[in-house]
């Protein structure tokens, strides 16, 4: 009987190297996507500067010779809004605390903290795993409630000060995290950085922009979608890809005035898609109504 020692020594490897999901979990706009990003080292989940910009969990795979990390990337908790996608974000919320091995609760410094929190931090205190307090946006010097948060210590097995923004402390989240993950075997292949399919993530990066261009309310009532990827001539990747939202007057703010909204918003994503992709990009991008594509929302 002939065996592969190489394949042997690599199952020896796997099992004894520590691997485990960890969830991110924080109000929103503490940064918690900026920081799934900074972590992974490449932008696999969405960022705006509005809320709720994450609607559903995200996964980012960080693999080091020590270990494999998933961290999971959670919508921030919004109170006192009953509309259907809120709704649903909010039971995401508590459905991606199941399973994990250990918690980030995220932290903004410069927000006091309110009734999102509390409920966050109710969430969070029962559960008998890990816990990490994460406290971003460590960079800005005059954080008015760093006290505050730190305050909280007492809750977590340790306190990590970081910037998302410029990196700072993420090494030592890491080895936080490391040291307390389980031993295991790898969950994703080591050169794989996320969960979200292909056309998610372009669907995902079209959206961030609609949240960039058009603020307010209406990113809320819209969504993206991809329905056409192929490739052309010279290596041109050509994306059809549709806005949908819920009404026609929703549909004339996004396209505006002589096209102009639209064509910022799909030059915007094509550039970031050519450059994350690192070849030229077409895209086709236009906009439609669905009054009901919330209640279909997976």
């Amino acid at each position: 009987m002939n065996l592969d020692l190489g394949f042997i020594e690599v199952i020896i490897i796997y099992s004894y190297m520590k691997s485990g999901i960890i969830v991110l979990i924080g109000r929103s706009n503490v940064g918690k996507s900026t920081l799934l990003n900074a972590l992974v080292g490449e932008k696999v989940a969405p960022v705006s500067p509005l809320p709720q910009t994450t609607r559903q969990p995200v996964q980012g795979v960080l693999t080091t010779d020590e270990g494999q990390l998933v961290f999971v990337d959670t919508p921030g908790l919004l109170k006192g809004s009953k509309d259907k996608i809120t709704g649903r974000i909010n039971q995401t919320i508590k459905e991606s605390l199941e399973g994990v091995d250990l918690v980030l609760y995220v932290a903004d410094p410069t927000r006091m903290i309110g009734e999102e929190e509390r409920a966050l931090l109710a969430m969070v205190r029962p559960l008998p795993i890990p816990k990490l307090l994460v406290i971003n946006k460590s960079d800005i010097a005059d954080a008015p409630y760093g006290e505050d948060y730190r305050d909280l210590r007492e809750d977590f097995a340790a306190n990590v000060e970081v910037s998302a923004a410029t990196g700072s402390g993420l090494k030592v989240l890491v080895n936080e995290c490391l040291a307390r993950l389980p031993e295991g075997v790898m969950l994703y292949p080591p050169e794989e950085k996320t969960n979200v399919s292909h056309t998610r993530w372009i669907e995902e990066m079209i959206r961030e922009k609609l949240y960039y261009y058009l603020r307010k309310e209406v990113p809320y009532t819209a969504t993206a979608r991809v329905e056409e990827i192929n490739e052309r001539a010279n290596k041109v990747l050509y994306i059809r890809a549709v806005v949908v939202t819920t009404d026609a007057r929703y549909r004339k703010m996004i396209i505006g005035h002589r096209a102009q909204r639209i064509k910022e918003i799909g030059t915007a994503a094509r550039k970031e898609l050519s450059l994350a992709l690192n070849r030229p990009v077409y895209l086709n991008l236009t906009v439609d109504v669905d009054p009901h594509w919330m209640t279909r929302m997976e």
